[in-house]
């Protein structure tokens, strides 16, 4: 499959979906003025690579700032997505990464690690 690769700009995060070497990855801001349209085509490529995922193995990277409530929904319809593949007999490890300082960013993670049910959740701290 093709790589996905959205450039950040100053509302959106970059978005960096290797699907040959299943390291997919979002970092940076997410408040983008459409949410909706910023994040379907990432939802259809994800949609697209999951459903050939089988029990193949994939690295979901979360590495946001900030992000606001619209966004919050996305995200969450990404762990949506990657639970699924895990339910499937995929092997999907979730990584969240936040900023030391950032308790707000820790416990956001930790809320979204708890509604993983068959994706395997890591929560990191990233040293400034």
């Amino acid at each position: 499959m093709e790589k996905l690769e959205i450039k950040a700009t100053n509302r959106t995060p970059e978005v960096s979906f290797d699907f040959d070497n299943n390291r997919l990855k979002i970092a940076g801001e997410s408040y983008p003025e459409d949410v909706t349209e910023f994040y379907n085509p990432i939802f259809d490529s994800l949609d697209a690579y999951l459903g050939n995922l089988g029990t193949g193995s994939c690295r979901f990277d979360f590495e946001l700032i900030y992000f606001n409530s619209s966004s919050a929904k996305a995200i969450m319809m990404l762990m949506d997505k990657l639970d699924e593949a895990a339910e499937n007999g995929g092997s999907v490890e979730v990584y969240w990464y936040y900023d030391a300082e950032d308790d707000t960013m820790e416990e956001l993670g930790e809320e979204f690690g708890e509604d993983l049910e068959h994706a395997k959740f890591h929560l990191e701290k990233m040293e400034g």
